[in-house]
C-alpha cells in the first residue's frame, strides 16, 4: 500500500510516496521551502503544490510542529501563531481535494520508530525522547500512541523544566562533556520512569547517535536504546496515521 507524506517543518515542507510495507520511500522526496510567513493559507498552499507535484488523489498524511486535538492546532511551533484554534487537518483537505490527516510531527517519528525501528513489535510501554533543542517525546502503550505529550516540559525535583536541564541545546550552550551531561540526562529518565514506569526508552535525535559516550551514566530500570535512525521518519510516520485513520488499522486488508 502506498501513501503520500508530508513532514511540515519550520525551514521546509518535505513529502513522498511512502511504501507502508517497507516503510521505505516509492518516490523521491520533494521539498519546498516553508513560506514565510507560516501562515495557514500559505501553508495550505504549499502542501497542495506537493500533492500536485505528486499527481496524488489519495489520503495524505502530515507531521505538524504543533499538538493537534482532533485535527486542531492547539499550540504552534516554528510556524505562525495564527494556526493556534485552526482546524488544519479541514484546511489542508479543502485545499488538496484529497482527505487529509494531521498529526503531531513527534508522534509521526514514532509512529515509524514503532513500526519499522527499534520499537518494532515492543510490548508494554515505550518512551520516545528526541534530544534536539528541547525534549521531545512520544508514549506508546502496547503499541497505542498517546497523542501529543510534552512530556519536555515536566518539571524535575530541581525545579527546572526537563528540556531547560538536560537537552542539546543546553548540552552545547553550557558547554557540558557528554559524562556531565549524561548525568543531567539520567536525572530527567529517572524522573519519567517514576511517572510512566516504560518498559523500553528509545532515544532519537543527534544525542542519540553518541551513546556510547554517556550510556554508562544512565540509570533506569527500563531498556534505554538509540533509536533506528530515519531520517524521513515524518514523512513515512504521516503516512502510516492516514492510511490507518483513512483505512482502518489493518493495512493489509487494503492493497495498494
Amino acid at each position: 500500500m502506498q501513501v503520500l507524506g508530508i513532514d511540515i517543518g519550520g525551514s521546509g515542507i518535505k513529502g513522498a510516496i511512502v511504501d507502508l510495507t517497507t516503510g521505505e520511500l516509492a518516490s523521491e522526496r520533494h521539498r519546498i521551502p516553508t513560506p514565510q510567513p507560516a501562515t495557514p493559507a500559505q501553508v495550505a498552499e504549499t502542501v497542495a503544490e506537493l500533492v500536485a507535484h505528486f499527481d496524488w488523489k489519495g489520503p495524505v498524511g502530515c507531521g505538524f510542529p504543533a499538538a493537534i486535538q482532533h485535527g486542531i492546532a492547539r499550540t504552534a511551533a516554528n510556524i505562525d501563531k495564527s494556526f493556534i484554534g485552526t482546524d488544519v487537518a479541514s484546511l489542508f483537505s479543502d485545499k488538496t481535494g484529497c482527505p487529509c490527516y494531521v498529526l503531531n510531527d513527534a508522534d509521526a517519528a514514532g509512529l515509524t520508530e514503532m513500526r519499522f525501528g527499534a520499537g518494532k513489535n515492543a510490548e508494554g510501554v515505550v518512551l520516545l525522547v528526541t534530544i534536539g533543542t528541547g525534549l521531545g517525546t512520544c508514549l506508546f502503550s502496547d503499541g497505542q500512541l498517546l497523542p501529543n505529550t510534552e512530556l519536555g516540559h515536566i518539571f524535575l525535583e530541581n525545579g527546572m523544566e526537563g528540556e531547560h536541564y538536560a537537552s542539546s541545546a543546553v548540552r552545547e550552550r553550557e558547554e557540558l562533556s557528554w559524562g556531565k551531561w549524561g548525568k543531567r540526562f539520567n536525572v530527567y529518565l529517572q524522573q519519567m520512569e517514576a511517572l510512566f514506569w516504560p518498559d523500553i526508552i528509545l532515544l532519537g535525535g543527534g544525542a542519540s547517535k553518541k551513546f556510547e559516550k554517556y550510556k554508562d551514566k544512565i540509570d533506569v530500570e527500563a531498556v534505554v536504546t538509540p533509536a533506528a535512525s530515519l531520517n524521513q521518519a515524518g514523512i513515512i510516520g504521516g503516512a502510516l496515521f492516514a492510511a490507518e485513520q483513512h483505512h482502518g488499522p489493518d493495512l493489509t486488508d487494503h492493497p495498494a
